[in-house]
């Protein structure tokens, strides 16, 4: 090992060597260089003059006391370096640093590219498993207990055969194409139902059912619901930014929805080569304002579009009329399915194959006859009066409950009405009006009957009904809390046969048309006081004033003394 020596004498080594656990005497000793301890500025200085961290050999010359160091910039000397060593290790660190960066950013973009194209990917794949058999709204249905209004039990005898139900099933089963449908009748006469059944004829392969709302967002989650379409609310495509769609309003994301569903049924057709069923049920829940008509106005447009590609069959199902008027304006390709109560004949065959089924007996006709001419053949009525025990009395309940609701809804106050109620009793009246007119058109024409459809309501024409309320505006509403109703053919009746019962019995109740007068009457004095204008004239002394001029001939209104005006005269 190569060694050293030293001189104590060195002021700054021999202090450290002084306290090292070396018990060396004050004189010259060779100590090896692997236990030389040099101070940090005499290994600055040996390392500038270019001995490294090493012992000095022999032959080399450190610097002297008082002596200049060598310049690193003199050549050819010992501790010469060269200008481009000083470059190469940041060149180094600079180059790793770049390479880094780049594959970094070349992993982030191809895992954020990956991750994007499986998720549209798998966007596609759930909406078209949504289009499966075995739909939500028929396990939703099953677990119910209750098979469709259309049917007896679980097998497919029909105890109501309803002649509308075999149009509805070639539509959902894709036999019905290019063209678009709404379904349009009462409450309660079976237009569920019948989608239902013809659903699970199919098991709900290629169909998709959901229920609108009046709130838009509502309505865009249900849609999303129906077609396992989360509107890009799971992406996380921020991770990799990668920036998703932006958020805006329940439109725009139910038109992104009619685009993914676009691809599935072009892919269908490909596949199949039949159309995709989509069902909007309880269309008119949607508000009659500018987002309602819009969002009904966007259905619309792709409803004509997939019609005329044959893509997608959208069936809208629907109790007003307000929704027929919105689509009749722009539509070319729809199809309007009225659907009705049933007609006589049905609905009393329907009657005693229940009572024969559950109840093992067999009712006498005329009590059949005294049911039908209570509720008429309304559906959901004919469903509540088959289960019970006592079915006269299920039919009087029916009528008080419909008797009730017109009356709440509509009754008028006479003469003693209080001047703040006016506008309510504008609708009540109105309301009032129009239902004597049914009455008095039922006792003109006598009581229309007719084998085979059996009862025939009476009915007005739309625009004569607004002419004898002398309102445009109330039918409208009338027709959404099922008390009048307006078909397809623009016809206004009784909602039902229950609701035409309570209005002869209102109308035929003793001082109704006086009361009814009396009310009307005080509409008018209200209306009247509410356009009269008082002039007050003060200070009056006994003579004799006259007015003159007529305001709306714009020669303004002068009043004067007729004594003075005769002198100013003459």
């Amino acid at each position: 090992m190569m060694s050293l020596r030293l001189q104590y004498a060195s002021t700054g080594v021999y202090r450290r060597l002084r306290h090292s656990p070396w018990q060396y005497p004050p004189t010259k000793q060779t100590i090896p260089a692997s236990r030389l301890y040099l101070s940090p500025p005499l290994q600055q200085r040996r390392h500038a003059n270019g001995y490294g961290g090493g012992p000095q050999l022999p032959g080399q010359v450190g610097p002297q006391p008082g002596q200049p160091e060598e310049s690193d910039s003199k050549s050819g000397g010992v501790g010469t370096r060269n200008p481009s060593s000083e470059w190469r290790p940041t060149l180094i660190k600079m180059f790793e640093s770049a390479a880094t960066t780049v594959v970094s950013l070349f992993v982030l973009g191809l895992a954020g590219y990956g991750y994007h194209r499986y998720y549209k990917y798998l966007v596609l794949q759930k909406m078209e498993n949504a289009f499966k058999p075995g739909d939500p709204v028929l396990e939703i249905a099953a677990l119910g207990g209750a098979p469709p209004a259309t049917v007896v039990d679980n097998d497919d005898e029909h105890w109501i055969r309803l002649k509308e139900q075999q149009k509805i099933d070639a539509i959902v089963d894709g036999t019905d194409r290019g063209h678009y449908h709404l379904l349009i009748g009462e409450k309660g006469t079976g237009k569920s139902s019948m989608l239902l059944d013809a659903m699970q004829k199919v098991s709900g392969e290629g169909v998709s059912m959901f229920e609108a709302h009046a709130d838009p967002e509502i309505f865009r989650i249900r849609l999303g619901k129906a077609l396992d379409y989360e509107f890009h609310e799971d992406y996380i495509g921020s991770l990799f930014s990668i920036r998703g769609p932006r958020d805006t309003t329940a439109l725009l994301d139910i038109e992104r929805a009619f685009n993914k569903l676009e691809k599935i049924a072009l892919k269908r057709r490909k596949e199949v080569g039949k159309p995709l069923v989509l069902i909007v049920n309880s269309t008119h829940l949607l508000r009659d304002d500018d987002d309602g008509r819009d969002l009904l106005e966007l259905i619309q447009q792709r409803a004509e579009q997939w019609a005329a590609s044959n893509l997608v069959t959208v069936v809208l199902n629907s109790d007003d009329y307000w929704v027929y008027e919105r689509l009749k304006q722009y539509a070319t390709r729809m199809e309007v399915l009225p659907v009705l109560d049933l007609p006589r004949p049905q609905a009393i065959s329907a009657l005693i194959k229940y009572r024969a089924r559950y109840y093992k007996e067999e009712p006498k006709l005329e009590t059949l006859e005294e049911v039908y001419e209570k509720i008429g053949g309304r559906l959901s009525f004919l469903n509540q009066v088959a289960r019970s025990r006592d079915m006269l009395h299920t039919c009087e309940k029916i009528c008080r409950a419909e008797k009730t609701w017109f009356l709440n809804n509509c009754w008028i106050l006479g003469e003693e009405m209080d001047d703040d109620v006016m506008d309510q009793q504008k609708y009540a009246s109105a309301a009032m009006v129009l239902a004597k007119a049914l009455v008095d058109q039922e006792k003109e024409q006598g009581s229309m009957y007719s084998p085979e459809t059996g009862r025939v309501l009476p009915q007005i024409p739309l625009h004569k009904a607004r002419e004898i309320m002398t309102r445009a505006d109330f039918i409208k509403d009338y027709d959404h809390i099922n008390i009048f109703t307006i078909d397809a053919q623009a016809m206004v009746r009784a909602d039902s046969v229950p609701m035409l019962n309570a209005f002869r019995q209102i109308c035929s109740e003793e001082g109704f048309e006086e009361h009814l007068q009396l009310t009307l009457d005080r509409i008018s004095a209200i209306e009247s006081l509410g356009r009269t204008r008082e002039i007050v004239a003060k200070d009056l002394i006994n003579n004799i004033y006259q007015i003159q001029g007529r305001s709306d001939r714009g020669e303004g209104i002068r009043v004067s003394v007729k004594g003075k005006a005769d002198d100013e005269n003459g």
